[in-house]
C-alpha cells in the first residue's frame, strides 16, 4: 500500500513538478520516502520520515538536474517496521556487475520462495526479500550463460509472472538500460506520454494525458520508448475483504 513513480526518456527532462505532485501524497503514505535519480552517477536516497516533513527532500528536488530515468516511492508500512532500511528503492549488483534498482507497491502473501531471505536482508519487509530472490534468480541464470538484452527481459518477465499469483505485485525495476514496469491490480498504475518520454505513477499527477497501464504483463522501456512486452500472465491480484477494508481505513 505504497505509491510508485517511474520516468524514462531519451532526453534530459525537468520532472521536478511531477515529483512535487507525487510526494504531496505522503499524508496518506507517511512511513518513508525514497528516490533513485541521476546526477553524474546513479543516486539512491531514502528516509523513514513522511516526505512532506523531510528537510532533505525539497533540497534534492529544487537542485535536481534534468533527468533521463528516475524512480520514486512513498511508503505505507504493512510489513516491516518504520525504519530507513525498509524504505524503497532497493538496489544491488548481480554477478555480472549490473546494478538493479526496484520499487514495489504491494504485499507478498505467498512468500514460500522468498521468506528464506529473512536472515540475509537489512530490513524486515517482504519487498526486500522479493528483491533478494530476484537478484539470486538473475545470478543463477548468469551462472549458465551471459544474457543479452532480450534474454534479460525474458528473465525479468518470467520471474514476475512466477511470483504474481496470490501476491500484489506492482513494481518498477531499472537495470541501467531498461525500465521494467508491471502491475497486477486494476486501477493502480497509470502512464503518460510526454514530449520526451514516459512517466508512470500509481495515480495521475495532473489532469491531462493519463491512461491505465496494462495489467498482468511486464513491459520494458529504453529512453522512453517501449522495447519489449511480455505475454499477459494469469496472476491478476484479486483483493480480499481484509485488503479492501484496510484501504477504506486509509481513505484510499
Amino acid at each position: 500500500m505504497c505509491e510508485l513513480l517511474g520516468f524514462s526518456a531519451a532526453e534530459k527532462t525537468d520532472i521536478r513538478e511531477y515529483l512535487r505532485s507525487f510526494y504531496s501524497h505522503s499524508d496518506l503514505h507517511p512511513h518513508g520516502w525514497g528516490m533513485m535519480y541521476e546526477d553524474g552517477l546513479r543516486c539512491v536516497v531514502k528516509e523513514s520520515v513522511k516526505a512532506n516533513e523531510s528537510i532533505l527532500l525539497p533540497e534534492i528536488i529544487n537542485n535536481m538536474p534534468d533527468q533521463k530515468c528516475t524512480l520514486a516511492h512513498i511508503r505505507y508500512a504493512t510489513v516491516g517496521r518504520i525504519k530507513e532500511e525498509n524504505c524503497h528503492p532497493f538496489t544491488a549488483e548481480d554477478n555480472s556487475g549490473r546494478e538493479w534498482t526496484m520499487i514495489h507497491n504491494g504485499t507478498i502473501y505467498s512468500g514460500g520462495t522468498t521468506y528464506r531471505y529473512y536472515q540475509k536482508q537489512q530490513g524486515d519487509t517482504d519487498s526486500e526479500r522479493l528483491f533478494l530472490a530476484f537478484i539470486d534468480n538473475m545470478n543463477d541464470r548468469l551462472s549458465h550463460k551471459d544474457m543479452n538484452e532480450r534474454e534479460r527481459f525474458a528473465a525479468v518477465s518470467s520471474f514476475i509472472a512466477q511470483h504474481a499469483p496470490r501476491n500484489k505485485l506492482n513494481l518498477i525495476l531499472y537495470d541501467g538500460d531498461l525500465l521494467y514496469v508491471h502491475k497486477n491490480l486494476k486501477n493502480t498504475m497509470s502512464y503518460k506520454k510526454t514530449d520526451r518520454g514516459m512517466i508512470f505513477s500509481t495515480h495521475p499527477l495532473d489532469n491531462t494525458g493519463w491512461a491505465p497501464f496494462p495489467i498482468a504483463q511486464t513491459i520494458a522501456y529504453n529512453k522512453g520508448t517501449e522495447v519489449y512486452r511480455g505475454e499477459r500472465h494469469k496472476g491478476v491480484f484479486v483483493p480480499s475483504l481484509e485488503y479492501i477494508t484496510s484501504l477504506d481505513a486509509m481513505n484510499i
